[in-house]
Parts: C-alpha cells; structure tokens; sequence
C-alpha cells in the first residue's frame, strides 16, 4: 500500500483498534493463477497474533489458501473532502480514510474445540447484548450441520500497513474548516473522520 510518511499509523496498538472496530474485512489471495477475494469478518486475537474466520466450504478460495502469504484489508471510515469547504477552490477534491492491511499465513482449523471458540466469539462479538440468541442453545443437529458446512481458520499475522489520511497535509486552519462541514452531515463516516481529524489535531 502507498503510505506517505504523514499519513502512516506507527503504532500497532492504533491498527488494532481498527481491525476491532472494522472487522468486516476483504481476505485476497492468487487462486488458480488469479487474485480472488472473499468477503467475512475476522476477529483478533492479540495474544496470538492471529485473526480468526470462516469461509462456506463451497468457497473455493480455501483449498489453495495455505500455500501463499494472503491479504486482509480492514476498512475505517471514509468520505469526500471537497475543495469548496477551503478558504480558496484552487485545490483538488480528496478522499480522507482509514485503512488497514495484514499480511500473513493461513493455518486451517481442524480442532472441534478450536473451532467452536472461534464460533463462540463470532457470535458474542456481532450480537446484540440482550439478544435472545445464544450458539449453545442451537439445537446439536442445526449446530452440527452449520459446523459440517465451514472451513474454520486463522491467519498467522506477519506484517500490518495501516494508513490514515486525515488531511495531515493541509495547515491547520484547513482541517478546522474541513472538521466544521464533516460535523454537520448527517452520516456516520463523515462525523468519525472529523472526530479522529481532531484527535490527531491534539
């Protein structure tokens, strides 16, 4: 990934908390001579330094996966940045954004109680606190014909690039600007960038 020096996250701590926060990711790998990639959650686990997921066992991208270094990509927030919030037009419209790259191995899992951790976790990880829904409640039958119907496995991280582009570049004054239109959009991305543009501003 192309970083410029202003806009690298140095501190894993930081490229962490994106992964927590955006652990929908984009997992690419070569299969059969081509790039391919899927599309899942994968969690952290810091202590390990691995993530953890499951592809449907239709998905061919596992069968070849373990042979190769393979690509996560997490994506922060993100939005436009237009020339016409400066104190001049004589710029060129941008993007600000969050991003997030770990390379690393994958081991599959064949372990059952490896697996149901995993399963576990997913599921305390995305549901809803009160949520009604509990695995270990899941009839053995169901839990085992869901189970028989994914690969589980983890990525051995060796590298992570993380990038914020927040318009480190521009003075001061322009970033209070671009903080001040992004505050007063109704949309979710535009208030996170302008809530870590002012905390990188400190």
């Amino acid at each position: 990934m192309y970083i410029p020096k202003d806009f690298a996250i140095n501190d894993v701590d930081v490229a962490y908390q994106v992964i927590k926060e955006n652990s929908f990711a984009t997992l690419v790998s070569m299969h059969q001579g081509e790039l391919f990639a899927t599309h899942l959650p994968l969690l952290l686990d810091r202590e390990k330094a691995c993530l953890y997921g499951h592809f449907a066992r239709s998905n061919p991208q596992w069968n070849d996966i373990q042979r190769q270094t393979v690509l996560a990509i997490f994506h922060g927030p993100h939005c436009y940045i237009s020339p016409s919030w400066y104190e001049t037009n004589q710029a060129v419209p941008t993007s600000n954004y969050v991003v997030v790259h770990v390379y690393g191995n994958v081991e599959l899992i064949h372990d059952e109680g490896e697996i149901m951790r995993s399963l576990h976790d997913m599921v305390e990880k995305y549901e809803a606190p009160d949520s009604r829904y509990q695995l270990s409640e899941v009839d053995a039958k169901l839990l085992s014909k869901m189970r028989s119907g994914i690969q589980a496995f983890k990525i051995h991280i060796e590298r992570i690039e993380g990038k914020a582009k927040l318009s480190q570049n521009h003075s001061v004054h322009r970033q209070e600007r671009i903080i001040k239109q992004l505050e007063q959009m109704p949309f979710e991305n535009e208030k996170r960038i302008a809530s870590l543009m002012k905390k990188q501003q400190q």
